[in-house]
């Protein structure tokens, strides 16, 4: 089997509500679907979750925008790939490694693509390719945006009522707010669910991070996601309160989380199929991650129902994951079971929504990544200008 060609296609999906963390400034749902075309006329899918404004500490990996993605993957990548065996998994990243420094977004997406394209050819599911099915099932934990409190209370009780056991916050802009906020969603949603806080290096220093995180803890918290900037404030940070800490910006790469471990920077580490460029180098994260007793959850962007299936699959074969995954349930509309847990879209360009029970998606065992686009859905989403 060979790559052909590979196509990119921009798209928009309009979101359930509004979904604000502290440094974004760009809607959700505006991003890249990829078409891996190959000669025996079986077709990877893709997707490049791309936000200008995410790019690490300080900036290290820059943005990517659906303009960038487009340009990268149409102008170097498919010639560098055309002709390429794409169950060549290792090779195809060198070669992509070799033709552009840096882009992971657009790499994931190729990646995602070989990895469904070849799941079609060998009639498996992909995470067959990525070390066999470890469990059956993801637990979610369900994102609230920055929103009002009551919006938030009310949101929070919701998933509950569907079945969420765990609720991520998001926080970062104003701090006695945050404090607030975790009062009154420990109070509404009682003692037996989990409760984390994502400040995406959101307080300005240190102490200050110490300072909230400890006026927190009297209510519970499973986990401080990346409350600062940098690894070495980063570990500051974790040795000075008891709540976990878990790190997301500052951990793209396996070198990343190997400065994590030797600075003790972080006690949980968030792994993307995107950031360190697909789900091949994802497990090559998690082992770090392991070696080093880190355990994991997955999280994204808040994938269309093509990049989600990437998410599901990384998390069913790797047994470091124990966290809940911050994870959509890629629903179509009037498709599903209705309600709100782990819904960001009004919409996705999928055939059929993602299995959920009792907070879980059920893992697809169809063949590569078990998804089929609608493509009546990707013409009326796309977002070519």
């Amino acid at each position: 089997m060979k790559i052909t060609k590979i196509e990119t296609i921009p798209i928009r999906l309009p979101t359930r509500r509004v979904h604000q963390w502290a440094s974004l400034t760009t809607p959700i749902g505006v991003y890249v679907i990829i078409k891996l075309h190959t000669d025996q006329g079986l077709v990877g899918l893709g997707e490049a979750p791309v936000l200008k404004d995410w790019g690490g500490d300080y900036g290290k990996y820059y943005g990517e925008t659906p303009q960038t993605t487009v340009h990268i993957i149409n102008d170097i990548l498919s010639p560098a790939l055309k002709g390429q065996d794409p169950s060549r998994f290792e090779s195809i990243h060198a070669l992509m490694d070799k033709a552009v420094k840096g882009y992971p977004y657009c790499k994931a997406a190729i990646d995602a693509a070989m990895y469904d394209v070849v799941g079609k050819a060998l009639n498996v599911p992909a995470y067959q390719l990525l070390g066999g099915l470890f469990r059956e099932r993801i637990p979610i934990a369900h994102s609230l945006g920055l929103m009002e409190i009551d919006k938030a209370v009310a949101e929070a009780l919701q998933a509950k009522a569907e079945g969420v056991k765990t609720i991520k916050l998001k926080g970062g802009v104003d701090q006695k707010r945050d404090v607030e906020l975790v009062k009154q969603i420990r109070a509404a949603i009682g003692a037996d669910l989990k409760i984390c806080v994502d400040a995406n290096q959101g307080y300005p220093t240190p102490k200050a991070a110490v300072k909230i995180i400890k006026a927190m803890e009297e209510y519970g918290l499973l986990y401080m996601e990346q409350p600062v900037e940098g690894i070495d404030r980063m570990a500051e940070v974790t040795r000075r309160v008891d709540t976990p800490i878990m790190a997301d910006e500052s951990a793209w790469t396996p070198q990343d989380v190997l400065e994590i471990v030797q600075k003790k920077a972080a006690d949980i580490i968030s792994i993307y199929t995107t950031k360190p460029g697909g789900m091949f180098k994802a497990k090559k994260v998690a082992a770090i991650a392991e070696a080093a007793g880190l355990p994991c959850n997955v999280n994204g962007s808040v994938e269309t129902g093509v990049g989600n299936a990437a998410n599901v699959h990384l998390a069913a074969s790797t047994g470091v994951v124990t966290y809940g995954c911050v994870v959509p349930v890629s629903t179509p509309k009037g498709k599903g079971k209705g309600g709100i847990a782990g819904i960001y879209y009004q919409d996705d360009i999928i055939q059929e929504p993602f299995e959920y029970s009792d907070g879980e998606i059920i893992v697809s065992s169809r063949p590569g990544l078990g998804i089929e686009l609608d493509e009546d859905k990707i013409e009326f989403y796309r977002a070519d200008s």
